[in-house]
């Protein structure tokens, strides 16, 4: 009876198997196999994030902020906010984080170009391909529902820790939303102004390019909005394999228990978000704009 009942509330461990060691054995020898390609991506990797952060390192501060507050206007028609943009920027310099901001700057601007460039071909082809459709969507569906801790354990154990890793689980965090939102956007182009580009004698290339794309803009815009807002939660999670930035100094600080340390650069990370998703929303509302006036 005792058995019984032990038997019924305890998972036997007859029936448990161990495959972390078999997928930990898998992942190291994929990672000998393929040691010369493996560096020669990750110098690329490292080499890219290196330039942009150096790029920035060379522009004036106060250039930075007057291209903060330029865009800051442009997205929102109004000089105030641009201004509000540029002051939050200087704020961070003034918090003694300027290097650092750029730092994380640098590894968020090659992630989010990486994703928009996989993502979008990748949008289109799911829109255009029942087949590809079939394939990507139930992994974009699983993409979404892993932790994002998770994508960091296949890119450190392959490509050590740092900042490579560090973009390549970022770019795949933050692939997903630019696929599905350019795919949605091409799916919902109206139906009868792809009739009529057609009946006009487009092909279907002419009237992907000079048609739906234009058409679903608005749309995509929106998907790069949404990347940037999760390469921007993501990189800060990256600070646990070893990127350095504002993700590293809250990391620092939270395992010191320095809460003082730990808010400033938390505030920074809130306003990079903000400013960023502002200036993008701003551009979404433009290309809205634009498209009505088309078509009034």
């Amino acid at each position: 009876m005792d058995f019984l009942m032990e038997f019924s509330l305890r998972f036997p461990e007859m029936f448990t198997i161990n495959v972390g060691g078999g997928i930990d054995q898998s992942v190291r020898a994929f990672a000998r196999n393929h040691r010369v390609a493996l560096d020669m991506f990750r110098t690329t990797i490292a080499f890219a994030v290196t330039s942009i952060n150096r790029l920035l390192l060379t522009m004036p501060w106060w250039l930075i902020i007057l291209i903060v507050i330029f865009l800051g206007y442009k997205a929102t028609k109004k000089w105030q906010n641009g201004v509000l943009y540029g002051a939050l920027v200087f704020a961070i310099g003034s918090f003694g984080l300027w290097n650092l901001m750029l730092e994380t700057l640098s590894i968020i601007i090659l992630s989010v170009t990486i994703a928009l460039m996989i993502g979008f071909p990748l949008g289109i082809a799911v829109a255009m391909s029942k087949k590809v459709n079939a394939v990507v969507r139930p992994i974009l569906d699983l993409a979404q529902t892993i932790p994002s801790f998770v994508y960091l354990i296949p890119a450190a154990m392959l490509l050590g820790v740092g900042r490579t890793p560090a973009v390549i689980a970022t770019v795949i965090y933050s692939v997903v939303p630019m696929v599905r939102m350019t795919s949605h956007g091409i799916i919902h182009v109206d139906k009868e102004v792809i009739e009529a580009s057609t009946a006009f004698g487009s092909t279907g290339f002419q009237t992907l390019v000079k048609v739906q794309i234009p058409q679903a803009l608005p749309t995509i815009m929106t998907g790069v909005n949404q990347t940037i807002m999760m390469a921007m939660a993501m990189v800060v999670t990256c600070a646990l394999i070893g990127a350095n930035g504002l993700g590293m100094e809250i990391l620092v600080a939270t395992n010191r228990v320095e809460i003082g340390r730990a808010l400033l650069p938390g505030i920074s990370i809130v306003i990079m978000a903000v400013i960023l998703d502002r200036i993008t929303q701003g551009m979404i509302r433009v290309e809205k704009d634009s498209e009505g006036g088309e078509t009034r």
